[in-house]
């Protein structure tokens, strides 16, 4: 029952990818700060914060730049919690407040949250999601719960709430979001919230 307070309101998880932000620096920035006010409909009522935002760029040669550029952006429009995806080294460097891990990064986790870090790390089935919880994660993202190209068979809502109910760390959903609809039946898991990269391009 420990993800009933997300439940009230979910959170709202922006990841970044160069194929739909791209690698130019003037682009890129108009694109997140579009993405970041989007308007989305939670309890009947428009709200445009995303509570969370993170850097993911794994084949830019210039993604230390943009790096900087979204922590900046992020930061001039009060986003809470500002992630650099993988890299804690670079995290630290740029002043943002955590770092998304990959799921082959479970031993990286003791190391970020020396350095005062919020950790949050990718997991794809309970045992992992375990293993984050007694390694000191903060909160972990679930998927794929909807189809998403290849990153195999989606685990569906049903698997996502028996999840939730299975941990004792908030979740979020991740994987195929991109509508209201599939929104609404990640709140009704109990997720603490969800994650999406095409959601809020628009």
């Amino acid at each position: 029952m420990k993800s009933f307070f997300y439940r009230l309101k979910m959170l709202k998880y922006l990841i970044t990818d160069p194929k739909y932000y791209t690698n130019n620096p003037i682009i890129f920035k108009e694109i997140l700060s579009k993405s970041l006010c989007i308007p989305t409909q939670e309890n009947g009522n428009e709200s445009s914060i995303v509570d969370m935002a993170c850097f993911r760029d794994k084949i830019s040669s210039n993604k230390k730049e943009l790096a900087k550029a979204f922590v900046s952006i992020c930061k001039n429009n009060n986003i809470k919690t500002i992630l650099i995806n993988s890299d804690i080294s670079l995290c630290l460097k740029l002043k943002a407040n955590g770092v998304h891990l990959t799921s082959n990064q479970f031993n990286e986790i003791k190391k970020a949250k020396k350095n005062d870090l919020f950790v949050l790390i990718s997991c794809h089935s309970v045992k992992e999601i375990k293993k984050a919880e007694k390694l000191g994660a903060n909160m972990v993202t679930y998927s794929p719960i909807f189809i998403t190209p290849n990153k195999g068979k989606p685990k569906g809502c049903d698997k996502l709430k028996k999840t939730i109910n299975n941990a004792n760390i908030p979740i979020i959903a991740l994987g195929g979001i991109v509508s209201q609809k599939q929104i609404k039946q990640i709140k009704a898991s109990g997720a603490s919230g969800f994650a999406s990269i095409r959601y809020f391009v628009h």
